[in-house]
């Protein structure tokens, strides 16, 4: 179905509607786009199709939990560690969210240093914002090696119902290397921008036009998702 619009005076042209329609107005719009650089609308797509498959992955979680006849493990239990003598419940994962949140703030600092292009500042705190990640990622090992010391497997666990330990590996397996991919991404970039290649537009892997700072952003709105995702896996899954 179509209706007519004027256009111009004595001129019509035929409008499509519904799904047509709105896929002609984006297409035929000489703005909606025009200030958006591709690596900035690529990551932004790349975020979108990741957040679908972090979904999934929660929705199988909680599919699970919901209809497993066993009991679930309680995470205060699980994820316990005895500090002096004393049993403390979420302790470290605690100390992890703590990290990974405030890492977000150091990577907004950098970007804000990055748009001033004051290359020494954002340099330092993007090499801090790795830091921090490293550390999330560290704790996050020592997480694991704990657990399958306890006898957490895949398939199995001491404590309840067997789908908890494939939930939890997957899960944090794959949240983890997000991490350590961001860590290893903010280390490029950060050395980039320490040498200046944005200021002399040096050739290079992500090195944009001179004087532009872009990809610090970019960098930033990745590490800012994946602390996003944490939240909610700190929710879903160690909360719940």
């Amino acid at each position: 179905m179509a209706e007519t619009a004027l256009t111009n005076p004595g001129e019509s042209a035929v409008r499509a509607t519904g799904w047509r329609g709105i896929a002609d107005d984006w297409s035929s719009d000489q703005r909606a786009f025009k200030n958006v650089s591709w690596g900035k609308a690529m990551m932004w797509i790349f975020l979108l199709s990741d957040t679908f498959i972090f979904s999934c992955f929660l929705l199988s979680y909680m599919t699970a939990r919901m209809s497993t006849t066993v009991p679930w493990p309680n995470p205060s239990e699980v994820f316990a560690l005895t500090i002096g003598g004393h049993h403390i419940p979420l302790i470290l994962i605690a100390i992890m969210t703590f990290v990974l949140i405030s890492s977000s703030g150091t990577m907004a600092m950098a970007v804000n240093f990055g748009y001033r292009r004051d290359r020494t500042k954002t340099a330092v705190l993007m090499l801090v914002t790795a830091a921090l990640g490293a550390t999330f990622v560290g704790m996050q090992a020592f997480e694991w090696t704990k657990l399958i010391m306890e006898g957490v497997r895949p398939w199995e666990n001491p404590w309840g119902a067997a789908q908890f330990g494939s939930s939890f590996f997957m899960i944090t397996g794959f949240h983890g290397t997000h991490v350590t991919i961001g860590v290893i991404f903010l280390i490029a970039i950060a050395r980039k921008v320490w040498r200046g290649d944005f200021d002399v537009e040096r050739r290079g892997f992500f090195t944009s036009r001179k004087g532009h700072y872009e990809i610090v952003e970019i960098t930033g709105l990745y590490w800012h998702f994946v602390d996003l995702v944490w939240v909610f896996i700190f929710a879903f899954f160690y909360l719940w």
